[in-house]
């Protein structure tokens, strides 16, 4: 079977690599452009949500979160439903970096995607979807205590 895992690993620590020392100049530590994203794309995200999205633990995220709140990235707000809960929204220093970051995104597919065709790019677009859903339902398992057969 051919081996594709290990090169969609390198790929994803490469350009996390480089965004991490790309976004420092913006305030942003290891990982935090995700959340501000994620945030951007569902204002109002409440954090088990983002947690589930951002394919990370409740504690892991409580913390970039809060990483972001103190740097004035992100804000929580009372729901207006539900009291206990806290809404998750971008501030205006997140809403001027969102555009920087999705610049950077459409660099980096650019440069990924050097060389396909229109036709490859969808094609490896929808593999890669089913690769993911394939994963997801593992993820959803292993995080509520099941164990993977291999």
């Amino acid at each position: 079977m051919a081996e594709i895992l290990r090169p969609i690993g390198t790929v994803a620590r490469a350009l996390d690599s480089i965004s991490n020392i790309e976004f420092k100049a913006l305030d942003l530590n290891r990982g935090q452009y995700l959340y501000l994203v994620r945030v951007a794309e569902t204002p109002g995200i409440i954090l088990e949500r983002l947690a589930v999205i951002v394919r990370v633990d409740k504690t892991t995220a409580a913390r970039a979160i809060q990483k972001l709140e103190k740097n004035g990235i992100l804000e929580r707000r009372p729901s207006p439903t539900d009291k206990k809960q806290k809404q998750i929204f971008l501030t205006a220093k997140g809403q001027a970096l969102y555009p920087i970051i999705k610049r950077e995104n459409a660099y980096s597919n650019a440069t990924a995607l050097k060389g396909f065709t229109p036709a490859e790019r969808d094609q490896l677009a929808d593999y890669l979807k089913r690769v993911e859903a394939n994963i997801n339902s593992d993820w959803v398992k292993v995080k509520h205590g099941e164990h993977r057969n291999y």
